[in-house]
């Protein structure tokens, strides 16, 4: 029996020395050379705090909708709803999400709203939705704003992100820039 104790007690305090110590540090050293040293994509503007780089709750018609979130935004929970397309729950909410869109965004047909504004993303904070989520409620915002659909479409143009070095993922638009943009007209 002792042969096996103190070998294991020896692998356990180099795990904890390494994972708690070498490898946290080397993380932390790294982490000082990406932008905001590791801190996260801070957005200040006027007394708020902003995160960029985690999804916000946006329901006013003024504003640019997030995607749906399934921890409700709260980034201390990060997860999706894992519930499957064939649930029953999921397909309620689903539905409920396409009315509530439709009711605020009348002459939308349904086969016209982009799945990122219905469905969750897998972490439930995805910050980002498509170019087309955002220029589908153009209409609505330019109407309770009392902008041309011209200007709000400058404005999602001019926040548009493109894919990482021109090929890898989406054009994808941060909700959050958007409307801060759309705060300074």
């Amino acid at each position: 029996m002792k042969e096996h104790i103190l070998p294991a007690i020896k692998l356990s305090l180099i795990c904890i020395l390494f994972f708690s110590g070498i490898y946290t540090s080397l993380i932390w050293g790294i982490a000082q050379f990406s932008p905001n040293q590791g801190k996260g994509f801070v957005v200040k503007d006027r007394d708020h705090i902003y995160y960029e780089n985690i999804g916000q709750a946006f329901y006013s018609d003024q504003y640019f909708w997030s995607r749906p979130s399934a921890v409700s935004y709260n980034a201390a929970g990060s997860c999706g709803s894992n519930k499957g397309p064939s649930n029953a729950d999921y397909l309620a909410l689903v539905q409920s999400r396409i009315d509530t869109f439709m009711v605020h965004n009348p002459g939308i047909k349904k086969f016209d709203i982009p799945v990122d504004l219905i469905t969750a993303s897998g972490s439930g904070l995805d910050p980002h939705i498509s170019p087309e989520a955002a220029r589908i409620q153009v209409k609505r915002i330019a109407n309770k704003r009392h902008l041309t659909e011209e200007k709000i479409n400058n404005v999602v143009n001019e926040c548009i992100e493109k894919p990482f070095l021109g090929l890898f993922g989406p054009e994808k638009v941060n909700v959050l820039r958007l409307n801060l943009k759309l705060e300074q007209l």
